[in-house]
């Protein structure tokens, strides 16, 4: 028979911060004094006192320790990790790896809370941004004047990138907190302007805390954002448009959009930008474009853009048969007979289709394919006021043919 010892975790999670013991509650402290084997980063365990138990330095990169760490399965292990394990830390990619009775987390303040403590921020109105192992160029949708973020970073250099790409693109003037080793008693803040000399002193760990200010230009909240936010060879859908397909795929969070015909990728990328667990795959032939979406989607802050080269239809009938099943799927080029007839019948039910035709041809199609599967059939049709000799008059962009349907 089973016993309650059995079934307690063998795993404990311990929030460590750079005050080492003294910042620990009872609980985590009997979990280390009762440990057979403790597990932490170099910073970490350089911080421990004398223990019994066997210490053991967890490798770069963190992946690699996981195997060590499940063969103590049954030994009583700790596990050192930065402040919260849940909040940016590493909790999640332990936990994964085992089952809800197999351990417990005891965590300490995060970074974040500490960070807000010192500058007196409230925690609820501060975007908070783990960019320790993330781009640096995240924080673009982010960098309205006025806003205040709280950013990890890797290292002291890391700083010194970052005022730099705040003053490449006009955000010169926003204040910079410098907060090293907090919590510890190496604890340091700083403040100094994005545009002036950062320090070479700086240590890890470090945290910025982020006021942004300047005349750079914040990039819109709402879907539909102007066209000159994208690189692009004209190959693009076009701001009114995009305004009105991003509506019909009606993103929410956590899907995954199939943009076939991807082109600047300003459609996946406007996905993207509904919300940070969304991911997005997009098709197309020409190198040249497929690495200006790219570039597009690194410059906008969206990395979690798949950009694949090739044919639609091609890969349709080979690796994208494998590939996850998407919520929504937008055709913006490469429309013809032969890739509806592959595409539908792979759908999973629900999936939303998009699909935008400005050919008559093309047109000619999506009216074939409404009337037999279904769906809402749209004529979108744009003018914009233009000169006309010495007065002004009407000028009507090619009309698009755009055809929705949930399967």
């Amino acid at each position: 028979m089973m016993t309650d010892a059995d079934d307690a975790p063998w795993l404990t999670v311990v929030g460590w911060g750079e005050s080492g013991t003294a910042g620990l509650t009872p609980a985590s402290r009997e979990a280390l004094e009762a440990a057979e084997v403790v597990f932490g980063a170099r910073r970490h365990l350089r911080l421990l006192p004398t223990l019994s138990a066997e210490v053991r330095e967890w490798p770069v990169p963190f992946a690699d320790g996981i195997p060590e760490l499940l063969a103590e399965r049954g030994r009583r292990t700790v596990m050192l990790v930065s402040g919260d394990p849940f909040w940016f830390g590493a909790g999640t990619s332990l936990t994964r790896h085992l089952a809800p009775h197999e351990w417990h987390s005891l965590p300490s303040p995060s970074t974040f809370s500490l960070a807000a403590s010192r500058l007196g921020w409230a925690l609820e109105r501060v975007t908070c941004l783990g960019l320790h192992a993330r781009p640096l160029t995240r924080l673009r949708p982010h960098l309205h004047r006025g806003r205040r973020l709280l950013v990890l970073l890797r290292d002291g250099p890391a700083v010194g990138e970052l005022a730099a790409l705040l003053g490449r693109i006009g955000f010169g003037a926003s204040r910079l907190h410098v907060l090293e080793a907090l919590g510890g008693h190496e604890e340091r803040v700083r403040t100094l302007r994005a545009d002036a000399e950062v320090p070479g002193d700086i240590v890890h760990p470090v945290a910025v805390g982020l006021e942004v200010a300047g005349d750079g230009p914040a990039l819109p909240l709402t879907p539909g954002r102007p066209d000159h936010w994208f690189a692009h060879d004209g190959q693009i859908t076009k701001q009114a448009v995009r305004a009105a397909t991003l509506a019909a795929l009606a993103p929410t969070a956590g899907e995954r959009l199939w943009d076939l015909g991807t082109g600047s990728g300003s459609v996946a990328i406007e996905w993207l930008l509904s919300h940070p667990d969304n991911r997005a795959l997009g098709i197309e032939r020409d190198t040249e474009r497929a690495e200006r979406a790219r570039r597009n989607a690194r410059e906008l802050g969206v990395d979690w853009l798949e950009v694949v080269e090739g044919d639609a239809l091609a890969l349709l009938e080979d690796s994208l048969v494998d590939a996850p099943a998407p919520d929504a799927v937008f055709i913006g080029g490469g429309l013809c007979e032969a890739l509806l007839a592959v595409l539908w019948p792979c759908l999973p039910a629900g999936t939303r289709l998009v699909a935008n035709a400005v050919t008559l041809e093309s047109e000619a199609l999506l009216a074939h394919w409404q009337q037999e599967a279904g769906g809402e059939l749209l004529r979108l049709e744009l003018s914009s006021a233009t000169a006309l000799g010495s007065r002004r008059g009407w000028k009507a962009a090619y009309p698009i043919v755009q055809w929705r349907i949930v399967k």
